[in-house]
């Protein structure tokens, strides 16, 4: 499938939000065998996924409310008591393509947006654009070996640390559970035989999900973003995918440089908490 020949419709905002919503159940699957002193689990609700990982863990929230079924008061009472159970804050990704009612009912049960995400998608086999000038051609990217987890992880943590605070360790904890998540699929990208970026994917019912690319500070700028997107999209084409996508903040570096290479906005999705 060509990428203009897909729209960005109901059908579509169904796929992505799956796609997103089984990354994140898969790695609380994960982490209930890794850490089952955590209490991680997920539960389906109408079509909507929940998944609690930790009362301060950003997988802590659900997708896909009113997309499959339409949203309630008394699913909305289910997904609260599921996190209230866990004492856990109930947070919702909710798409614009579920329409209406299902903002109205949030509002009324005392919700508001208060963070927005811009979901991208394009076809796996669309031509990227011209690396930039300060491309080295001596950087490759590829998924990684068994023992290079933690690499990984560090390298992630790394390539995030400027962003957020006590990211490295977070990822570091996070490297150790998605070398067990399913679907899941984790990629560096080496300069001269040094790891200096890192990256992950996940692949369901032929969408990749790419995200967490980061590069080390002191090797910006010189072609592992280009060099993991690139091998990221190859790997996914050979899986059978038919289509990458990809979040970001709206209106961000990271929403530019997925649009330059071929990306475009399905649509800007809103992030619920009660007040």
């Amino acid at each position: 499938m060509k990428g203009h020949e897909q729209f960005s419709d109901f059908e579509l905002a169904r796929r992505l939000e799956r796609t997103e919503g089984s990354a994140n159940a898969s790695f609380v699957e994960a982490r209930a065998t890794v850490d089952p002193e955590r209490g991680a689990e997920w539960i389906e609700v109408a079509g909507t996924y929940a998944m609690y990982d930790g009362g301060d863990s950003p997988l802590t929230q659900t997708f896909g409310l009113g997309m499959f079924e339409a949203a309630s008061d008394s699913i909305l009472e289910e997904l609260e008591t599921f996190f209230e159970e866990r004492d856990a804050p109930a947070f919702h990704e909710v798409s614009p393509l579920a329409g209406n009612p299902v903002l109205i009912l949030l509002s009324d049960r005392g919700y508001r947006p208060f963070e927005a995400t811009s979901v991208m998608f394009r076809a796996v086999d669309l031509p990227l654009a011209t690396p930039a000038k300060e491309s080295t051609p001596t950087i490759a990217a590829h998924t990684i070996a068994a023992h290079e987890w933690k690499l990984w992880g560090e390298i992630a943590g790394r390539g995030w640390k400027n962003e957020v605070q006590g990211i490295e360790d977070f990822f570091l904890d996070y490297s150790r559970t998605a070398a067990k998540a399913r679907g899941f699929h984790a990629f560096i990208a080496e300069k001269d035989g040094e790891a200096i970026a890192a990256g992950g994917l996940n692949i369901n019912q032929g969408i990749a999900l790419l995200a967490g690319a980061a590069t080390v500070p002191e090797a910006r700028r010189q072609g592992a973003q280009f060099a993991l997107l690139d091998a990221r999209l190859k790997f996914a084409k050979e899986k059978g995918c038919d289509l990458a996508m990809m979040c970001a903040a709206p209106g961000s570096s990271s929403q530019r440089n997925a649009e330059r290479h071929g990306f475009r906005i399905a649509y800007t999705r809103l992030k619920w908490m009660r007040r």
